[in-house]
């Protein structure tokens, strides 16, 4: 058997064209003809609906952090005054006295630390609503709120007005220093005159004078920032995509307005919209709007942080 090996012409300019192919085939190529690079940069590129959804869950974590400033002190300082009545109302006035006086003491120290301080965190929570309305539906249900109170219908009108929430409420409970160290003492002594029903009724009290505070967190100025800033790092790289946040961000502050978050400062909004509104010229023209960006970043966070405040 001869060990030549045959090779067919049809082959032969197979391998020749395939050759010629690689040869010129321009280097790095991807898709299309578009780089790796570009198309991995725009593969990044986050939807409008995407950055709205990190925003929120960026927030919501940052609402967590509130359980870090809780005074642990305080909290087991509450914890062990339902303990002294629990044992008062199974008649243990003894060990009732002797854990008072511990909690008498855990006060003591907990007002030396905090002298300049009135109410010590002891809980908080954090509750999410957030609307699925659109504009157009969140006005047809104020027009039928209005409606419901011009009838008396006030309970009907809450109801509908609980639905026209987008907002993060942080909860926090707070131990009041100015009265219920007093409390405690008080309670103290009604134990030792043997007067266990003023005691009971001195802590009862007590342990439902915790003062609550209640952050509201508007969530459309929350996506409204976070649009903007992400607008802000696309502008050069991809201007139709910056423009596409621009315009969920203007939305979402129309939002935030008609759910009346703000309503003190009517020109703050328009000031923001006519902001956004001359950034989208000037990266449509020659898009150089990173000082621009930087003011309105910096003006909405200022109004945020204002909001949240009061």
């Amino acid at each position: 058997m001869s060990g030549k090996i045959i090779v067919s012409p049809q082959k032969c300019v197979l391998g020749l064209l395939i050759g010629f192919c690689l040869l010129f085939a321009p280097i790095g190529s991807g898709a299309y003809g578009e780089k790796p690079s570009q198309q991995t940069k725009k593969e990044q590129l986050k939807t409008s609906a995407q950055v709205s959804k990190n925003a929120l869950e960026k927030e919501k974590e940052k609402a967590e952090n509130f359980k870090k400033e809780l005074n642990k002190k305080a909290i087991q300082a509450v914890s062990e005054t339902y303990k002294v009545l629990d044992l008062l109302n199974k008649n243990k006035k003894k060990e009732a006295l002797d854990l008072l006086k511990k909690v008498i003491g855990e006060l003591e120290v907990i007002l030396a630390a905090n002298n300049k301080v009135s109410l010590i965190p002891i809980n908080s929570y954090t509750v999410v609503v957030d609307t699925q309305l659109s504009p157009k539906e969140i006005v047809e249900k104020i027009t039928e709120v209005r409606r419901l109170l011009s009838q008396g219908d006030v309970q009907g009108a809450r109801l509908l007005l609980d639905t026209l929430q987008s907002e993060i409420d942080i909860v926090i409970e707070n131990l009041p220093l100015a009265t219920y160290p007093d409390a405690m003492k008080l309670a103290s002594k009604y134990i030792i005159d043997d007067k266990v029903d003023e005691a009971k009724s001195v802590l009862s009290i007590a342990l439902n004078s915790m003062v609550v505070k209640k952050i509201v967190i508007p969530i459309p100025l929350v996506r409204a920032s976070d649009l903007i800033e992400e607008a802000s790092k696309t502008a050069k790289q991809d201007k139709e995509q910056a423009l596409k946040y621009l315009k969920e961000a203007k939305k979402q502050l129309h939002l935030a307005k008609i759910l009346g978050y703000g309503k003190d400062d009517p020109n703050i909004y328009k000031d923001l919209e006519k902001r956004i509104d001359d950034i989208k010229s000037e990266i449509k023209g020659k898009n150089e709007p990173a000082k621009m960006f930087q003011e309105l970043i910096q003006k909405l966070k200022e109004f945020k942080q204002k909001l949240i405040s009061s």
